[in-house]
């Protein structure tokens, strides 16, 4: 029996990483051979300042050091840090405890920032940085051109790609799929956290261009909104007459609202953006993809295959995409029909266990 303690975060707030971890408890536990203990370290609180400090989550994080007796009764801790100094540092304790009882340190790294930070450190950070990365047994990245954020701390044949996933609930029938192709207008979705680094607002202003220009759409925006940014939301929200913001939504609701549309659109610039789940979300459900080439997302999309590229903070790009887009098209029906194959193939939570497993027999 492997014993596996995660630490890392779990929803609520709902984000990829948190997400992942949940598929990863959820399933590893039925597998024969495998047990998986974990800690949350999830601050409940969403906001867009990641890295940042405040003193509650100074205090929450200090108490998360008492789960460390867990590391006693394991085999291999995996952790899935954060990316910047004091978001990895909020590990510390529990990576300096499992190399000390000789344990193996699996660090899972979501994102494509972790590189840049320690370009930007300087001094006793960086060095610290490293000294807590190096500790490293085996690191995980979600793809190939993300390999660049552990290699500076782990020997590249230690470093493995593991590809995110979908959950079950959202593959659908063919037969589902088919339906969307009589839709006769565009039917627009965001869903990701409400961050404005993930092109919200870039994608509202083109709704409100598209709208002056009397062009036809429905638009609908979900995910977590940072408070800072509620009255500039609410404000496009209430000007624009065929976009609705529908808040959080999940299980069966989020289901429904990915087989609504017949795009979606991300046209992210997060710095801290590895491979977006709802990327993958979409296409399983048989969705147009709009998105940027940012992060890892070249090595899941493929321009004019999967969809559509667009510039990073620039409204009339995406409003050119859309316009330019005729939805019953030969052209626009394969792309759908596509996605939706591609994800069923490739995008399985049993794909993402597997693969982890091998890593771990490794």
């Amino acid at each position: 029996m492997k014993k596996v303690l995660l630490i890392g975060p779990f929803p609520k707030p709902i984000t990829g990483v948190s997400l992942a971890n949940q598929v990863v408890v959820e399933n590893l536990n039925k597998k024969k051979g495998y047990k998986v203990n974990f800690v949350n370290t999830a601050f409940k609180k969403f906001d867009e300042k990641l890295g940042g400090l405040s003193l509650s989550k100074v205090l929450f994080y200090l108490k998360l050091n008492l789960h460390c007796y867990k590391i006693l009764n394991s085999d291999v801790v995996y952790i899935t840090p954060g990316q910047t100094f004091f978001g990895l540092l909020k590990y510390l304790v529990f990576i300096v405890i499992t190399k000390i009882l000789g344990k193996e340190l699996i660090i899972h790294i979501h994102g494509n920032y972790l590189g840049t930070e320690y370009s930007l450190l300087r001094g006793i950070k960086k060095k610290i940085f490293k000294c807590i990365l190096s500790q490293t047994s085996k690191g995980i990245v979600l793809s190939a051109s993300l390999s660049g954020n552990m290699s500076p701390f782990v020997h590249k044949n230690k470093v493995f790609i593991l590809y995110n996933f979908v959950q079950n609930f959202l593959f659908t029938d063919k037969k589902t799929i088919d339906s969307k192709l009589t839709q006769l207008k565009p039917k627009i979705i965001f869903l990701s956290n409400l961050m404005e680094e993930k092109g919200i607002f870039d994608l509202l202003e083109a709704l409100r261009i598209l709208e002056k220009k009397g062009f036809e759409y429905e638009a609908k925006i979900a995910g977590n909104l940072d408070t800072t940014h509620e009255e500039k939301l609410q404000t496009y929200i209430k000007t624009l007459k065929n976009t609705k913001y529908v808040g959080v939504v999940s299980g069966k609701n989020k289901k429904d609202l990915l087989l609504w549309a017949n795009i979606f659109i991300l046209p992210t610039y997060y710095k801290m953006e590895g491979q977006p789940i709802s990327i993958l979300e979409a296409m399983a459900t048989g969705n147009m993809i709009i998105t940027t080439k940012h992060a890892g997302i070249p090595d899941i999309f493929k321009n004019e295959i999967n969809g559509y590229y667009v510039e990073k903070k620039n409204s009339n790009s995406i409003v050119e995409i859309i316009q330019s887009l005729d939805i019953q098209s030969d052209r626009f029906q394969k792309i759908l029909r596509h996605n939706y194959v591609i994800a069923k193939k490739n995008y399985r939570p049993e794909n993402f266990i597997n693969n982890l497993i091998n890593i771990f027999e490794t």
